[in-house]
């Protein structure tokens, strides 16, 4: 019996025992996984920052290739890479930008139409108060040839610049329906009339006469809009390196305005003898100072009506912020200095 006992009391404490080393041994398996855990989340952590370094390393050395060829620096990538029309939109700041630019070239637009266009002493200061405006929220392009040129320079993305065009566009087409309206309701109050008092308008090329028989002022005036169009082009482009100062950049495009306004209204006025509103620096404008046709006998009128007022007044603009924005940066890679973004 005393020894049955004793087998029974050894039994009951190896159980305790057993039970025992089980209680402790569950806190360490605990621990042990909490351990592999934090080592995993560790390593997929520095896998992650690896992956990233990678990246910003391939980039870098993609950017440095391309600088290290003369050429290929010209049209090397400014811009974010990893914008695009699936990611633009994930942030709010592009609809931000999107809305700066309505304003902005809304303003411009409006100080046009109201003081004209031989008038460049005043749209100095207008353009300087808008860019200064606009510049944090949008980098304050405000004319199409300017974007365009940013774009030919990929120092923006093709879907921004895009947004950046409708919406200048928009901006144009607002301001126009404001001043109009203003104008309207004084014409129908009986103060001013239509016939003293008239909202600047487009003159074809097709509609000035000379004296010569035969001549015609397409090309000159067609030339007129290339050559302003590279100034300022390349007056924004020279900006760019300057833009940590929002003051001394929007003072720089704003002297750019005024010269490539100068410019155009010596040559117009004093050259070629024109009094009327030939010239306007911005494609988003001219739309708004009519260069569609409200009507034509037929699609062959209309055309012959429109295309000549598109190479004056879009194309060769358009082709000339390419220009000025390049002959920057040939001006930039032969001086030592890098290229503006």
């Amino acid at each position: 019996m005393a020894t049955t006992k004793a087998k029974t009391a050894k039994k009951s404490g190896a159980k305790k025992t057993s039970k025992s080393k089980a209680a402790t041994s569950k806190p360490k398996t605990v621990k042990a996984v909490e351990a592999k855990t934090t080592k995993k989340a560790k390593v997929t952590m520095v896998d992650k920052v690896q992956n990233k370094a990678d990246k910003v390393a391939e980039e870098k050395n993609k950017v440095m290739s391309e600088k290290a060829h003369p050429v290929k620096e010209f049209f090397a990538r400014k811009f974010d890479a990893s914008e695009n029309i699936l990611t633009i939109f994930k942030d709010t700041k592009i609809i931000g930008a999107i809305i700066g630019e309505i304003i902005g070239t809304g303003l411009v637009t409006g100080i046009a139409l109201t003081l004209g266009l031989f008038n460049p002493l005043y749209l100095i200061f207008g353009y300087l108060g808008v860019t200064l405006a606009v510049f944090a929220i949008s980098g304050a392009h405000l004319n199409p040839i300017i974007t365009v040129g940013m774009m030919a320079s990929r120092r923006v993305s093709a879907i921004r610049g895009i947004l950046y065009l409708i919406a200048q566009i928009i901006g144009a087409w607002l301001a126009f329906l404001i001043v109009s309206g203003f104008y309207n309701a004084g014409v129908a109050s009986g103060n001013i009339t239509a016939e003293n008092v008239a909202l600047p308008t487009l003159t074809a090329t097709s509609s000035i006469t000379a004296a010569t028989e035969g001549f015609s002022f397409f090309w000159p005036i067609t030339l007129l809009e290339f050559a302003g169009a590279i100034i300022l082009a390349f007056f924004f482009a020279r900006a760019l390196v300057y833009k940590r100062s929002a003051f001394t950049f929007a003072a720089t495009v704003a002297c750019g305005v005024f010269v490539a306004m100068l410019f155009a209204v010596v040559l117009s006025s004093n050259y070629f003898g024109l009094q009327d509103s030939v010239f306007v620096l911005n494609p988003a404008t001219a739309f708004m100072y009519g260069l569609l046709p409200g009507s034509a006998e037929g699609f062959d009128a209309l055309m012959n009506a429109l295309m000549p007022m598109l190479v004056t007044y879009v194309i060769f603009p358009l082709l000339g912020g390419v220009v000025g924005f390049y002959l920057s940066d040939f001006m930039s890679k032969l001086s030592g200095k890098e290229l503006a973004n």
